[in-house]
């Protein structure tokens, strides 16, 4: 059952991650996720159920490739977690990030708000415990959603510029 949710939830996320949350039919996910109609309704009943399970699946794959495997010394922590910002936005979406785009496709969502919320503050408190400066982690989350919104305009100078800020914000705080 896991396995299906899973499968529904990482072919929903590239559908919506490529066209929007507005352009794909509800049989355009189902052909994303791969499944029959039936299905993805067993799984996510509704549309609002869809994007949330996408989000939630984009959830888990951004902490991963972001936080997953860092490097123990937290100023090359502080880089490698703004390269890999980067090269998600590369790889990932060059449009901004999904979950901004999701809640304001959907504004009166409270779920869609929460998970957002979720999101950035685990992004926060992740990125400050790897890279030490724990006191920061407001000014961390500004530098990656700067980093996130930036990139579709400057690209690989944003990723640099961020890591300047990484360096300036863990000098004044250690």
């Amino acid at each position: 059952m896991a396995d299906m949710m899973s499968k529904i939830s990482a072919g929903i996320e590239r559908a919506f991650a490529s066209r929007g949350f507005a352009e794909p039919s509800v049989e355009d996910l189902r052909d994303a996720a791969g499944v029959s109609l039936r299905t993805l309704y067993k799984y996510t009943p509704s549309r609002a159920d869809m994007v949330l399970a996408a989000l939630e699946n984009r959830h888990q794959r951004y902490l991963l490739h972001v936080f997953d495997g860092l490097p123990d010394d937290t100023e090359e922590a502080t880089d490698a977690i703004l390269v890999r910002v980067g090269t998600w936005m590369a790889t990932e979406t060059s449009h901004g990030c999904l979950f901004h785009a999701a809640v304001a496709a959907d504004p009166n969502s409270g779920p869609l708000r929460e998970l957002l919320e979720r999101h950035k503050a685990e992004v926060a408190s992740r990125a400050a415990a790897a890279t030490g400066v724990v006191e920061a982690e407001a000014e961390l989350l500004v530098i990656i959603e700067g980093l996130t919104q930036a990139w579709p305009l400057r690209g690989d100078p944003a990723v640099d510029a961020a890591k300047r800020l990484g360096h300036a914000l863990r000098v004044s705080f250690v």
